[in-house]
């Protein structure tokens, strides 16, 4: 699977996720978003999500980052580093906002998932959207992760369950993934970020970071 996806050279994708977040009661709900992923290695991602989490466009062409929220008609901008492997952990840090596929999207996939993996089992084979897979469960500090990978020569993922151990009633995220297209044909254009009409420019702002995790 890391080698397919490491070795197109662009690459998109649908998801539709399931996140779980907590409500000032105490109780964890369940929010559902869908969003569409397009990326161009080194230095070129676009995501647009939509669904019951806050909804935002978000743009990197390789110097910049920028997120429009739509039902604000707010947006964001700044500078960032010059690679997609670089610019996901800045875009953690400066705004709160983590994409569930994100480890799938960095240049070496199998590193970043493996790195402190601790137990890694095959779970045993299933059929998710119509394709063989194989279901294996792995163990990290802090988090407990499943994946479903196609059979096939192409190996690619079908679906991510990430458990988060170290959270107060182990919130769990799940995504489905669908569309995969290893040989988009995307223009730089497709990465600018176009300021809507009548849009204000607001900073990425810390206390956000609790709300922007959680978008998928």
């Amino acid at each position: 699977m890391s080698k397919t996806l490491s070795a197109a050279k662009a690459l998109t994708f649908r998801t539709s996720n399931t996140v779980e977040v907590p409500a000032k009661t105490g109780q964890y709900i369940t929010l559902f978003a869908n969003s569409e992923v397009a990326l161009e290695r080194p230095n070129k991602l676009r995501a647009r999500v939509t669904g019951e989490v806050p909804n935002f466009d978000f743009t990197y062409d390789g110097s910049t980052i920028a997120a429009y929220a739509p039902n604000n008609n707010v947006y964001s901008i700044s500078k960032a580093p010059d690679t997609i492997d670089a610019m996901l952990p800045f875009l953690e840090k400066a705004s709160g906002i983590r994409f569930a596929s994100a480890d799938l999207l960095f240049t070496d996939p199998y590193a970043v998932l493996t790195k402190g993996v601790s137990s890694a089992v095959v779970v045993g084979s299933d059929v998710v959207q119509g394709e063989p897979c194989e279901h294996l469960a792995f163990r990290a500090p802090g988090v407990n992760w499943e994946v479903w990978i196609e059979s096939g020569a192409r190996a690619l993922p079908r679906r991510l369950v990430i458990t988060y151990t170290n959270v107060t009633n182990f919130p769990r995220s799940l995504v489905e993934f669908s569309h995969w297209n290893l040989h988009p044909w995307l223009t730089d254009s497709a990465f600018d970020f176009k300021k809507p009409a009548g849009a204000k420019e607001t900073a990425f702002l810390p206390e956000l970071k609790a709300k922007a995790r959680q978008m998928e």
